[in-house]
């Protein structure tokens, strides 16, 4: 008997969701933290380098209340790495049968990603209500995002890819959109610097933006 478990939402709250390569496990930590305090209680460790999957095991251990997920997950034994490392969810650039089937045995929530609306009902034939719109800008921005609403009523989006501080209001207030995914809160400099209140500043003005 197969789980919902993986069809279901993560459980954080914040309407923006930051889309992370960590390169430096020693930054993982210290990051999580100075989000937290700027208001963001999640972030999307990408798979993008090898740094990524002890990254969001030393959150997990040392940083409960962030809501850590896995990101760029794109075979089924991402899905058992990640989920063995304690993230709580994971979201892939694309949507397979085998992601879907791993997702539901570590029933571990999952976000697929979707860039046509033959992707969209795909993932909707799979059981999912939230799907990532990846890349946002380049498959249409705000024109996809309203075209989609149309016949997917029942779908809710988290477009990421070209999402910035200029325009995530502007999506946000679409009915159709749950949260925004983006790079621009956790800068490359800022990290390497470990400028962390530089990233608290950014979370705390995402945060203003966003309610």
């Amino acid at each position: 008997m197969t789980s919902s478990k993986a069809f279901s939402r993560p459980g954080f709250t914040s309407r923006v969701v930051p889309v992370i390569v960590i390169t430096d496990v020693s930054q993982a930590v210290p990051l999580a933290q100075a989000l937290l305090e700027g208001g963001i209680d999640v972030m999307e460790i990408t798979l993008r380098h090898p740094a990524g999957l002890p990254a969001i095991e030393a959150i997990a251990r040392a940083v409960p209340r962030m809501h850590v997920g896995a990101g760029t997950v794109r075979q089924p034994e991402d899905i058992v790495r990640v989920a063995a490392a304690g993230a709580q969810f994971a979201l892939s650039p694309g949507i397979s049968d085998a992601l879907v089937q791993a997702a539901i045995d570590a029933q571990l929530p999952f976000v697929p990603g979707v860039m046509t609306p033959a992707e969209v009902l795909s993932a909707q034939s799979h059981g999912f209500s939230l799907v990532k719109l990846f890349p946002a800008e380049q498959a249409g921005g705000l024109g996809m995002v309203k075209a989609l609403a149309g016949p997917f009523a029942d779908m809710q989006l988290c477009p990421t890819g070209g999402i910035s501080s200029d325009n995530m209001q502007s999506y946000l207030r679409q009915p159709n959109v749950a949260m925004v995914g983006g790079s621009w809160l956790t800068p490359a400099d800022a990290l390497a610097a470990a400028d962390w209140p530089r990233v608290t500043r950014l979370a705390a003005q995402a945060v203003s933006l966003s309610t």
